[in-house]
């Protein structure tokens, strides 16, 4: 398995995440209604049969769909999670990969679709989410 780099601040495609370093989630790509993470295993992020748990797996989904949703580091909004739904489908052992794809967006919602697949390309785990489009206040958040 992989020794985790925690990436800097502001390296969440734009934003900084400190939940995201905590879990070692590594930020890959991002382009229009797309994006890709990775996720080195970890002993400490998983459950008592040793794989990686099931809300690390949610949390690390939320954070990549939304960032599809953005679809870039420059974006101007935020994401709020409205809906998410998860379905497991094989443990999570290994080194993770997380793609997600933004299907489609409006005005104020997105609506996503991502998996985490293994380094072998088991698929672990499959998500589509709804996110309200947050506008981000001049200045500030």
């Amino acid at each position: 398995m992989t020794a985790t780099a925690t990436p800097a601040p502001g390296a969440y495609f734009g934003l900084a995440i400190p939940f995201m370093s905590f879990l070692g989630l590594v930020p890959e790509q991002i382009g229009p209604a797309y994006a890709r993470t990775s996720l080195p295993w970890r002993q400490d992020l998983t459950n008592s049969r040793g794989d990686v748990h099931g809300g690390t797996l949610m949390s690390v989904l939320d954070f990549t769909l939304s960032a599809a949703a953005r679809g870039s580091a420059e974006a101007t909004e935020g994401m709020a999670t409205i809906d998410m739904n998860t379905t497991f489908l094989s443990p999570g052992t290994g080194d993770l990969v997380i793609e997600a794809r933004c299907l489609r967006r409006g005005a104020s919602i997105a609506f996503c679709e991502g998996d985490i697949r293994r380094a072998d390309g088991e698929l672990v785990a499959r998500a589509t989410a709804t996110f309200k489009i947050i506008r981000r206040r001049p200045g500030g958040d």
